[in-house]
């Protein structure tokens, strides 16, 4: 049994929303109810309902860290700045959570509305294809120009730019210096 805790305005009725392994109950709430809570961890918001992410494991947690370290350490090089785990609002009736955003150095609002530079999703073992696919469409439909898909247990990586998916190990933002070589990445998933 799994739960999307919330904090905040309407907080009793989400924790009633329970997931078991064969049954689930759906519970449509406002985006506004959806905003003025706070999820731990956070759950995304997609057509009325409130969706879990796979929190991952630590090939996960480590990917998604050595690459905020990677930016982090690129943004007055760059002139980027960035979030993990930051709502970025795709359309008016849907909110997802991806890992990493990349976006313009300056202030940014508590939910992005315009399209990062860069999305990153990185896979947990029990993401589910269909999911991520659903999630990339919604990036793309946003005007995110690039979204890059990692997989820490295959080692492998697939970079979307507008309707193009590629494998590829070197990625990068196209019209920018924005890179990344994920042999460097990935030899440190062991080194810790």
């Amino acid at each position: 049994m799994a739960i999307c805790g919330a904090d905040g305005a309407g907080a009793d009725r989400l924790k009633i929303m329970l997931t078991f392994p064969h049954m689930a109950t759906v519970s449509h709430i406002s985006l506004q109810e959806y905003l003025g809570n706070s999820y731990r961890p956070d759950c995304e918001y997609v057509d009325g309902e409130i969706r879990e992410r796979n929190v991952g494991k630590w090939e996960h947690a480590r990917v998604q860290w050595l690459l905020a370290h990677w930016f982090g350490n690129h943004e007055k090089e760059w002139g980027i700045t960035g979030s993990t785990v930051q709502r970025v609002r795709v359309s008016e009736s849907r909110v997802r959570v991806p890992y990493l955003v990349v976006l313009i150095a300056g202030a940014q609002p508590d939910v992005l509305t315009d399209p990062p530079l860069l999305v990153i999703e990185i896979l947990s073992p029990d993401d589910r294809y269909s999911d991520t696919q659903e999630r990339a469409r919604d990036y793309r439909e946003m005007g995110v120009e690039t979204i890059w898909i990692i997989d820490p247990k295959t080692r492998t990586v697939r970079m979307c730019r507008g309707a193009e998916w590629v494998e590829a190990s070197r990625l990068e933002v196209k019209g920018t210096s924005l890179y990344v070589n994920l042999a460097d990445i990935f030899s440190q998933l062991t080194s810790a």
